[in-house]
């Protein structure tokens, strides 16, 4: 159980912030940039998760932005050790296989894509979309940090399907609302 009494510590003030293992690491260092930008995604998906109005994929969505501090704790969390235990919140290949049935429950009631898709459509699936593009930016953030520290594989993974879910969200928002917006390459040359 987490309890936050008080929101100001002053120990982030020389630029440092604190990490799981009681290290600390500049506030600008890859791995926090990875952190900030699970953070940003998660924010997003808030946004779309609104603008749903509930609904199966809402509740789905909300299971994933809890899934996202899970993954923000697994990123404060330095080391080689990836194994999840009753004091150290990692990432598993379950959360992720989770991810991959809900992209083909949704990805089956959807028509074959003809072309790619403009980043539009309804206000929940513009949304969605603005919530993938930084799903997709953590991913790089991630993949950065782990060309140079040790990440956990399965977070990896995690991210990496969570962007491809998002798209099929999209694309299945759009399609209770009349279809895809799709790209029409030179249209305007």
């Amino acid at each position: 159980m987490v309890k936050l009494n008080k929101i100001y510590t002053r120990t982030g003030d020389d630029g440092t912030t604190g990490l799981v293992d009681g290290s600390r690491c500049p506030k600008h260092a890859a791995r926090m940039e990875a952190i900030g930008a699970v953070d940003e995604a998660n924010s997003a998906l808030g946004l779309a998760i609104a603008a749903l109005q509930g609904g199966d994929h809402a509740t789905d969505l909300t299971r994933v932005q809890n899934d996202l501090f899970d993954l923000g704790a697994d990123l404060a969390t330095p080391g080689t050790d990836f194994a999840p235990s009753e004091m150290v919140l990692r990432i598993v290949s379950s959360q992720a296989a989770w991810i991959e049935e809900r992209i083909d429950a949704a990805n089956d009631r959807l028509s074959p894509l003809t072309s790619f898709i403009l980043p539009g459509g309804t206000e929940a699936a513009s949304r969605l979309h603005v919530a993938r593009a930084s799903v997709r930016r953590a991913e790089r953030a991630m993949t950065a940090l782990a060309a140079a520290e040790p990440v956990n594989p399965a977070a990896l993974a995690y991210v990496n399907r969570l962007s491809d879910y998002l798209f099929v969200l999209c694309r299945a928002v759009n399609a209770a609302a009349g279809g895809d917006v799709l790209w029409v390459p030179g249209q305007n040359r």
